[in-house]
């Protein structure tokens, strides 16, 4: 395990999937943490709280319960934490819901992730690093994605804003050589995962006796990514810290400290499959509604894991059996 004893490390969206996670592995690796949530009703806030609560249990833990768009309250919390790097991990995410509730995802994805960008540029920190999406791939039909290809199509409003915080993100890197990454993430799941997403709600309607809902006709590819593994990836980048040098084959910027990573294992599996391994966690045939793809989705997402395994030597390997079983048996107790 990482060591980052002394390290006083900023996470965004603490109280969120990715960022329960992340906190609580950086805590295990000896690191200082404050995590930042609004504790938003996007979804059940109890899960939240609960997830919270067993980082609280940490003594290096602490939490400042602000929305990063409030630039004020942010300001004092940074500056009352003083670290020396930054994950931000908040974000209002979902590719449907920001069909109907595009102002959010203005607000808090691209003035939030501005606002900490402004806080960077005023107090230097070693690596601010930043959640990005998969999603905002787009319209890009040649796999594996790699992080040299164009991104000017996305398909959700979600993805334009994520693309929109990259942009951001390179300014500020650029101009004021704040050393950054932000890192794709490919469709990540497993135990303690957020019930907007397919796995919750298939496991959810399965366990009731109800149908799922599945999409496209089941023509679907994604290259899942476990929870475990995609921390692990992003832990291991904290100190892979990007300069203003490029490299042949990577998309280091040569103009700035900045870097776009993909957090994906290169192996996409047929989401008929995903099924199949949820039926065998579950013990039951789920019953099927095949419907049409829905608005701003895509057909099929894989990873290039290649810049992923240069800077780290890691590469998401999780079988999806293994790491559905684990979101089912965690599930199970959860509700139980």
């Amino acid at each position: 395990m990482t060591n980052l004893a002394g390290r006083r490390i900023l996470v965004t969206g603490s109280a969120g999937f990715i960022g329960f996670h992340t906190a609580r592995r950086l805590l295990q690796s000896g690191a200082t943490v404050f995590g930042i949530d609004n504790f938003t009703p996007y979804y059940d806030v109890s899960l939240k709280e609960q997830r919270n609560a067993i980082l609280e249990d940490h003594s290096g833990f602490a939490v400042a319960r602000l929305s990063i768009e409030d630039a004020e309250a942010l300001d004092k919390a940074w500056h009352d934490f003083a670290p020396d790097t930054v994950i931000h991990l908040a974000a209002q995410a979902g590719v449907r819901y920001s069909i109907d509730h595009p102002a959010n995802y203005v607000s808090t994805n691209i003035i939030g992730t501005f606002h900490l960008l402004e806080l960077a540029r005023q107090h230097p920190v070693r690596h601010f690093l930043a959640a990005s999406t998969s999603s905002i791939y787009g319209a890009n039909t040649a796999m594996p994605f790699t992080e040299t290809q164009a991104t000017q199509t996305p398909m959700s409003l979600y993805a334009a804003t994520k693309g929109a915080t990259e942009l951001i993100g390179h300014s500020y890197s650029h101009l004021f050589g704040i050393p950054t990454t932000f890192f794709r993430f490919f469709t990540v799941y497993g135990p303690w995962g957020r019930p907007d997403m397919a796995l919750f709600k298939f496991a959810k309607a399965m366990l009731n006796d109800e149908p799922i809902d599945v999409y496209n006709h089941g023509r679907m590819a994604r290259d899942f990514t476990y929870i475990d593994d995609l921390v692990s990836a992003l832990v291991a980048l904290i100190d892979t810290v990007p300069d203003r040098q490029a490299r042949p084959g990577d998309s280091l910027s040569p103009v700035a400290p900045f870097r776009t990573v993909n957090i994906g294992g290169g192996s996409p599996v047929p989401l008929m499959r995903y099924i199949a391994a949820l039926e065998a966690a579950v013990g039951k045939e789920a019953r099927k509604n095949f419907m049409p793809i829905q608005p701003g989705d895509v057909p099929a997402t894989e990873a290039s894991p290649a810049l992923l395994r240069e800077l780290t030597g890691i590469v998401p390997t999780t079988p999806v059996e293994q790491g559905v079983k684990a979101f089912v048996d965690w599930y199970r107790s959860y509700y139980a």
